[in-house]
């Protein structure tokens, strides 16, 4: 979760890195792992793959993890919810509608693939908006 931690797991060799905040119910009030992602992202400068695995729940949401810089998304809850709802079949239909998404999301914001997914594709809501968070920039 910070830029210094990713440094220390380079120099210790690690192939690559996880950010990741637990879905933020080990400490109250810790920063969302995508607020954090540009700095360890940053950190790494390319020498190993960087992971988001936190708050990954349709694909606008993985298209923002590839914007900011991440190698490949972690998906943990929304697939053990479909296993528990609906079994093998439920999970197949998850990956499959988060992949049908973040296609979407791609067009909509005018990426043909996914190295043309950048940074300048996401930003905060200008006012706040009474919810934190970022939002997906569209070519529209």
């Amino acid at each position: 979760m910070t830029a210094k931690d990713a440094i220390e797991a380079v120099n210790a060799d690690a192939d690559g890195g996880m950010v990741s905040n637990h879905g933020g119910r080990q400490l109250d009030g810790a920063l969302a792992a995508i607020d954090v992602l540009p700095e360890v992202v940053k950190a790494v400068g390319g020498k190993v793959p960087v992971l988001l695995d936190s708050g990954i729940r349709r694909g606008t949401d993985v298209l923002k993890a590839l914007a900011l810089g991440a190698t490949a998304v972690g998906i943990g809850k929304p697939v053990f919810f479909a296993l528990a709802v609906g079994g093998e079949d439920a999970v197949v239909n998850l990956l499959e509608m988060i992949q049908r998404e973040t296609e979407a999301a791609m067009a909509i914001c005018g990426c043909k693939k996914v190295a043309d997914a950048g940074r300048n594709l996401v930003t905060r809501h200008p006012n706040g908006g009474g919810r934190v968070g970022r939002y997906v920039r569209s070519k529209l």
